[in-house]
């Protein structure tokens, strides 16, 4: 059999396990494990997991993930977000479409302190979703603005996806979560002139709130504006160490954790109860994301031997003659394609072996490539019929919001997904800026 069939073997054969069900670590794991040991006998299958393991245990900048993963459920847990919702409500009510935008915001500064989009999805539809359909908002236009919004965790630092592929790509994790600055502004403030636009010419879908509702006084408005500080001063007690170069990633991502539990303990609510259910959580998730990528490794250790990555090459660029950017194109849409059945984590380990040595020597950027899987996967999470996000809204929503109302609420913004992803990809420097002018100087 030749190298290319058993390559093609393999990948069919972990599909096919992850339709069955199984846990994305175990089916990319069992396949590479089988394989290894099938093609190079006893000490190979048992070698080839070993080193995956100590390369796992080796590589420092993992200490991240639990760092982060801490922060955001003491912040979660905490119930810091709901200030947070609290004060956009106050200071963006008298606009029409004001709270969804708000929600935007709320998104974005739940994105910069967890790096996860279930968390933003999680307190979108438990604090916002409830208040917006209370004050009239529009139920499609609602539940597209949270689903939307919370899938910003995973391109505006610190994310968790782009630690992943940093390790999987071996490329800066500082760089790639500067690249991912911008274009998640960007795509922050395309949603909010979307609202806008579509509230100021259609003002039923999103409702001036009532004058009673707004009489505050300045005083209480200007104490609610800590709320949005806090967090803020959160990000960059992390974020300016780091990039002045004064703290490591680990020891910056460990500033961000005890800043999370100081905020905690000053707003006092650390309670016994917060602080344990954070731990097991932050446990959990952790050791989720560190058997994905051990299998992920395993996975990519056996393709490189069979010499897969060359042999796709050489069937786009040879045989079938395609440019690099239709390539690149194709990619794209394969993740699309992907996204309807897996999330993000499972695409990554799944083509990474494949995709991203393919990428390097059609000559791109992999910092900007990163980039643009994740915001592929921003697209993939809303898309019919299975994407990730519309069923995690579906088990979250009222009764009185169907599927059917789900999959029409992300019709418009997958479309300005997709522009701000058309954006990235013809202006690279969106990107690339940042990060060449910090790690340039």
């Amino acid at each position: 059999m030749s190298y290319d069939l058993i390559a093609l073997l393999m990948f069919s054969s972990m599909m096919l396990l992850l339709f069955t069900g199984q846990r994305v670590f175990g089916a990319i794991g069992f396949v590479a494990v089988i394989a290894a040991y099938l093609l190079w006998g006893d000490r190979g299958g048992f070698d080839l997991g070993f080193a995956a393991a100590i390369k796992v245990m080796k590589w420092y900048p993992l200490l991240t993930l639990p760092m982060f993963i801490f922060m955001g459920y003491i912040l979660s847990n905490s119930r810091i977000a709901d200030d947070l919702y609290r004060m956009f409500h106050v200071w963006m009510g008298g606009v029409a479409g004001g709270l969804a935008i708000g929600t935007i915001g709320l998104m974005v500064l739940i994105s910069a302190m967890n790096g996860l989009s279930v968390a933003g999805m999680a307190i979108g539809a438990t604090i916002a979703l409830p208040e917006l359909l209370k004050r009239g908002y529009d139920k499609r236009m609602v539940t597209g603005v949270i689903q939307a919004g919370s899938s910003l965790g995973i391109l505006v630092p610190p994310s968790v996806v782009l630690v992943l592929y940093a390790m999987i790509a071996r490329q800066p994790v500082g760089q790639l979560w500067l690249a991912g600055v911008f274009p998640g502004l960007m795509m922050a403030g395309l949603f909010i002139v979307y609202i806008a636009i579509r509230c100021w010419f259609q003002p039923e879908l999103g409702p001036v709130l009532p004058k009673e509702d707004r009489k505050i006084p300045l005083r209480e408005k200007i104490a609610l504006l800590g709320a949005g500080l806090l967090p803020l001063f959160i990000f960059f007690a992390m974020m300016v160490p780091f990039v002045n170069g004064w703290t490591s990633l680990v020891e910056s991502s460990a500033i961000g954790a005890m800043a999370a539990l100081l905020a905690a303990l000053v707003k006092r609510r650390l309670t016994w109860q917060v602080f344990e259910s954070s731990v097991r959580s932050t446990l959990g998730v952790s050791c989720m994301f560190m058997w994905i990528i051990l299998a992920a490794l395993a996975f990519g250790a056996v393709f490189d031997g069979l010499g897969a990555v060359k042999a796709i090459d050489n069937l786009f660029t040879e045989r079938l003659g395609l440019s690099p950017w239709v390539i690149l194109i194709l990619m794209q849409l394969s993740f699309i394609l992907m996204g309807t059945f897996l999330d993000d984590t499972a695409m990554l380990v799944i083509v990474a072996p494949l995709y991203v040595p393919l990428v390097g020597q059609l000559g791109f950027d992999l910092v900007w490539y990163g980039v643009l899987y994740t915001i592929t996967c921003q697209i993939a999470y809303m898309t019919p019929p299975f994407g990730y996000n519309l069923f995690l809204m579906r088990a979250m929503a009222p009764p009185e919001i169907s599927i059917r109302d789900i999959y029409r609420s992300i019709v418009p913004f997958v479309l300005v997904m997709t522009v701000a992803l058309a954006l990235v990809m013809v202006f690279p420097e969106i990107a690339l800026w940042l990060p060449d002018q910090v790690y340039e100087n």
